[in-house]
């Protein structure tokens, strides 16, 4: 049984859209790695609804996939005033628009989508903690035939 850590695993973002929604539009982007992070939260993945109905003759519920959402990813980070990558951020949260987003990690490959950068709260602690701020992720699907997402595994 092979395990990873995450250790040396980034995160970037890009304002702009690929061209096409696969590993080589994305790697045409340039992005801006967020420095300082602590913790990744959840990775986007698809995650179904369930629909359910119950038939009054046989008294079972019966059950199907319905539609689904890539999720919302939370990021710690520790403040640096001086990151470009955090300083991306504040100008993503500020707009409506939706940045691509690049998770590299050493042992377990890329993976990008597109999402809104919906901000998040400050923890300054005590005299004993680093600054921190979360950064929440909104995935988004890209088109009505497409969801945007690349998950590029190492061979």
């Amino acid at each position: 049984m092979t395990v990873f850590t995450s250790a040396g695993t980034t995160l970037a973002l890009s304002a702009a859209a690929p061209a096409n929604y696969n590993e080589a539009g994305y790697e045409a982007l340039t992005f801006t790695a967020i420095g300082e992070i602590s913790d990744l939260g959840d990775i986007p993945s698809r995650v179904y609804d369930i629909v359910t109905w119950r038939n009054i003759a046989n008294r079972g519920d019966s059950k199907a996939k319905g539609g689904y959402t890539l999720g919302t990813q939370t990021i710690t980070v520790g403040i640096d005033p001086d990151d470009a990558g955090q300083a991306l951020v504040d100008v993503a949260t500020k707009s409506d628009g939706t940045y691509s987003v690049k998770i590299s990690n050493p042992n377990l490959g890329d993976i990008y989508g597109r999402a809104l950068v919906m901000g998040g709260t400050r923890n300054y602690g005590d005299a004993n903690t680093i600054a921190t701020r979360q950064i929440t992720l909104e995935y988004t699907i890209v088109s009505q035939t497409e969801d945007g997402l690349v998950i590029d595994a190492p061979d």
